[in-house]
């Protein structure tokens, strides 16, 4: 294995949790917690504003390039997320909608960019930050719909439900509504963005090694090593290409499911 892998980074092999640890931004000047992964969440907030912001000027009645892809994007929340599933009362929530989406997609994209090469929902703190916010808002807007208790009734029981079934039936719908869905829809975005993050960082580091190897390894030539090698990192365009996909689709989702447990939670009957 000394061939292989360089005293230096036998430690850090292989990737594994160490490969998502934070680094401080500016050791010893500003406090551990102002490290790397918080500057790309506060950084993906000035580029979701300079964004928006930049697709608002000048716009004209006939679009350009420009204002066609930032019609589109708007218009794939607006009425592909919020108008269809929030119905009339959409308009209220849209631009909580437009920003979730738009914050998620930039920091799911930050693990294809050489700079970042991280996904900042990888690290499983943020995803529970909105979680509980889109927590708070579905439940908010439920509580303001319909008040406190007529809230939690409409909550944890539905329509119809014969009284000798309520012992069952709230305790269920209370996990479910209220206790579960925040933590199903953070998991769901961390587990998607952390594995594709790691099996990224095992194909481009194990390819890289197996490059760098300058004696047989395991009965393998070191030809063969080699060869091994180019496949692996030529594997993992793939996997970004992939990873490119994933980040949006899970930035959609998020913003799917958030749209539908505000509907859910404004809706008349349950």
């Amino acid at each position: 294995m000394g061939g292989v892998i360089p005293p230096l980074e036998a430690e850090f092999w292989p990737p594994g949790e160490h490969s998502f640890d934070s680094r401080p931004l500016l050791p010893g000047v500003l406090p551990d917690w102002v490290n790397n992964h918080a500057f790309q969440a506060v950084f993906s907030v000035v580029l979701v504003i300079l964004f928006w912001w930049w697709m608002t000027r000048r716009q004209t009645i006939v679009p350009g390039r420009k204002q066609a892809v930032g019609e589109m994007l708007y218009d794939l929340i607006r009425n592909g997320i919020a108008r269809d599933i929030l119905g009339p009362q959409f308009r209220a929530y849209l631009p909580f909608l437009v920003a979730l989406f738009s914050f998620i997609w930039v920091n799911n994209l930050f693990g294809q960019f050489f700079l970042f090469m991280f996904p900042t929902m990888s690290k499983i703190g943020y995803v529970w930050a909105l979680a509980l916010i889109a927590w708070l808002v579905y439940n908010g807007a439920g509580i303001r719909k319909h008040g406190f208790f007529g809230y939690l009734k409409h909550a944890t029981l539905p329509a119809g439900v014969p009284k000798f079934l309520w012992w069952l039936i709230i305790p269920l719908e209370f996990l479910s509504n209220i206790i579960v869905r925040p933590l199903t829809l953070g998991l769901r975005l961390f587990a998607n963005l952390f594995a594709g993050h790691l099996v990224i960082v095992v194909f481009v580091v194990g390819g890289t090694l197996l490059l760098t190897a300058t004696e047989p390894l395991a009965g393998f030539s070191v030809p063969l090593l080699t060869t091994a090698g180019v496949v692996s990192l030529l594997f993992s365009f793939a996997i970004f290409a992939l990873e490119l996909l994933i980040g949006a689709i899970q930035a959609y989702i998020f913003t799917v499911l958030t749209a539908q447990y505000v509907a859910s939670a404004i809706a008349e009957d349950h």
